[in-house]
């Protein structure tokens, strides 16, 4: 186990978190006492089985809990033991949130969705910085459709331009291609590699080792505690799986074709 230290590039620095719930006379520890870093630019796989504690710590990670013990700095922040309305101004200005089941509002339209956000933090220029992040995403001639016009793999680009577009110092996501089919979720992998490229830094929940194998780091969670810490070895890059799976589509299609019976 490689667990990092922490010092003054580190974006976010938890250390002996430990979140324990009270249930009847009973108390769970979701989080064990865990040390994690996350540093500007790294793409991260947070994996771990179910009751393992990686939702936990994606809530905490997130602003959208706080451990019951324990120090985590965000940006050199410390932000444990904040109150509410001071987490809800971290999440709005610092981090974009992508979620396995979309969260689209289904009445609003791709563009008003990304826009709403944007909404709280009084944003003047949300709808232009909304059409760019929905055209970053390959969204540009889908503006105007709602979520039940759009296939699964639109939906989840459209959450993931609600997260762009505020510029967010991280990005959140919790199994975002659990909803989806291969070919979807290899497009949405590429969507993540490239943004990565280009500089953001992105947390990724997920259980399916393959999806873990795009990411440039694995950190295994078991038991509340991180057992495993160690670089993405032989990674996997979504356009040449993209290019491979076209190429087998394109194989299998011949194929057929060469099964039908010749024209009389």
């Amino acid at each position: 186990m490689a667990v990092q230290s922490g010092n003054a590039a580190s974006m976010l620095c938890l250390r002996d978190i430990y979140k324990v719930y009270t249930m009847g006379d009973q108390e769970v520890r979701a989080l064990d006492g865990l040390n994690i870093d996350v540093h500007e630019g790294e793409f991260v796989a947070i994996m771990g089985p179910s009751g393992s504690g990686k939702s936990t710590l994606m809530h905490i990670i997130g602003c959208l809990d706080v451990p019951t013990s324990g120090s985590y700095k965000f940006d050199g922040i410390e932000v444990a033991e904040m109150d509410d309305y001071d987490l809800a101004r971290i999440r709005n200005q610092k981090i974009g949130f992508v979620f396995q089941g979309f969260n689209l509002l289904a009445r609003t339209t791709a563009l008003e969705n990304v826009e709403l956000p944007m909404l709280y933090g009084k944003r003047k220029d949300r709808r232009d910085r909304a059409i760019y992040a929905l055209e970053r995403v390959g969204l540009g001639d889908r503006l105007d459709h709602r979520p039940n016009e759009l296939s699964g793999g639109q939906q989840q680009r459209v959450a993931i331009a609600r997260a762009l577009a505020s510029e967010p110092r991280l990005i959140l996501a919790d199994e975002p291609t659990g909803n989806l089919a291969s070919l979807q979720s290899e497009e949405i992998m590429n969507i993540f590699q490239e943004l990565n490229e280009e500089g953001s830094t992105i947390v990724m929940v997920t259980h399916e080792p393959d999806i873990g194998q795009h990411c440039k780091r694995m950190v295994h969670i078991k038991d509340g505690i991180v057992v495993d810490d160690e670089a993405v070895h032989d990674r996997l890059m979504a356009r040449d799986v993209l290019v491979r799976m076209a190429l087998e589509r394109e194989e299998e299609l011949k194929r057929r074709a060469a099964q039908l019976p010749a024209a009389v």
